[in-house]
């Protein structure tokens, strides 16, 4: 039955002129370095959250021996998860036809009878269903996460990262093996007889150089789409593909892209009322409380700062202005070096309502406490009556609506 040619187990069920060892080695090691690219990002983009810093910023608190390469993420300079992000976002969603093209290129393999000729033939198998399954999870996982599309089960940042390891794992054993002979094959340029290569090929519509420009065409149209959400300014326009490349929400000095609406966090203008509230402030010395009005009193400072998210988009650099956390942390009893800070949401549920940031983001002058931005105060999708924003931290650890700041070691 595996010779039958109206089954797919059957070579001759397999007819396109296009498969062979060029194609598939030329796709292969486009995505090795690519791949590559996107695995370290992702792993800086966990660190930019700390996870070592507090279980409130760490998503995967079982990650265990994973967590080996984990550092303290720097505040300079500001753009950097801006740019590490970005990369991370924008070349998985280019490398997406490429990744197509090359499961298509080879998928005659999957069909393969019997399906494990030995003992070595069946863990390469198993390692090819970790490596396709795992790719594809990923990329699937990463793209709806980009769209804020959230149908997969359970959290994605456990999920996405457990994934990425398993799927690098195979993905590093799979270039080991193949690498070399992939080389060969696209420095002869000619086609070799392989088990990829079609016994009855039906005649070409294209050339194999003309397949690699439809799917280098279609990853230039996915770059050109995307990307814009990372540069920000007029770019963003450009991002049709993102859900944040329509033109930014509103007008004036408040305008420019947000993730989650005040009435989407459930706070309400009783909330942030002056009468009602105030910022409590805790550390050594004990506790302080303190009404908007009490804060303008303070000291004040302003930094040209982005904000970077996880979906990869990132805003132009907005000039806030307010009070310095380190300013904050001296009012309780931190005059000199300050420590970390726990910093809590009149937010009442979700995740991120609590963040941790480290001490060297609390002592770096350009952390604030904000009450303005571009000269106006805070609207309420924005943080008003006060945020926190922090150079190169992802924007979920820049929280909004602050309630409560706890000064001490995490």
């Amino acid at each position: 039955m595996r010779d039958h040619p109206r089954l797919p187990t059957s070579p001759g069920f397999w007819r396109s002129p296009l498969r062979g060892p060029w194609l598939t080695s030329v796709l292969g090691l486009v995505l090795l370095a690519g791949i590559t690219v996107l695995f370290v990002t992702g792993l800086v983009s966990y660190a930019a959250y700390n996870p070592g810093l507090s279980r409130v910023n760490d998503m995967t608190p079982d990650k265990g021996l994973l967590g080996f390469y984990l550092f303290a993420w720097p505040t300079g300079p500001v753009w950097l998860y801006r740019l590490t992000q970005g990369v991370h976002v924008t070349l998985g969603i280019t490398l997406v036809p490429v990744l197509l093209a090359k499961l298509w290129s080879v998928v005659p393999r999957l069909f393969t009878l019997p399906p494990a000729r030995s003992l070595a033939h069946a863990l390469e198998r198993i390692s090819l269903v970790l490596l396709v399954g795992g790719g594809l999870f990923e990329f699937t996982t990463g793209v709806l996460n980009v769209q804020l599309d959230y149908v997969f089960p359970g959290s994605f940042y456990p999920l996405h990262f457990y994934g990425a390891w398993v799927f690098f794992a195979a993905f590093v054993a799979h270039a080991a093996l193949k690498t070399p002979a992939a080389v060969r094959a696209v420095r002869r340029r000619r086609q070799e007889p392989n088990d990829l290569v079609a016994p009855r090929p039906d005649a070409p519509t294209v050339s194999r150089r003309g397949a690699l420009g439809l799917v280098g065409g279609g990853s230039l149209l996915l770059f050109l789409t995307t990307v814009g959400q990372s540069l920000g300014g007029p770019f963003r326009r450009t991002a049709l593909l993102a859900p944040h490349g329509t033109a930014d929400p509103g007008g004036g000095p408040n305008g420019f892209q947000i993730n989650k609406t005040a009435a989407y966090a459930g706070i309400t203008a009783a909330d942030t009322h002056e009468d009602a509230w105030r910022l409590v402030v805790t550390g050594r010395t004990g506790t302080v409380r303190l009404s908007r009005a009490q804060l303008l009193q303070l000291p004040q400072h302003s930094a040209s700062l982005p904000i970077a998210c996880v979906e990869g988009w990132s805003t132009a650099d907005q000039w806030w202005r307010g009070v310095r956390l380190r300013d904050l942390a001296a009012l309780v009893g931190y005059d000199g070096d300050p420590p970390d800070v726990l910093v809590e949401s009149l937010q009442r549920h979700g995740a991120f309502r609590r963040a941790a940031l480290r001490a060297n983001q609390v002592a770096d002058g350009r952390s604030l406490l904000a009450l303005f931005v571009n000269g106006e105060e805070l609207s309420p999708d924005h943080g008003h009556p006060a945020r926190i924003i922090v150079p190169a931290a992802p924007g979920v650890l820049n929280t909004k609506w602050v309630a409560r700041l706890t000064f001490g070691d995490l």
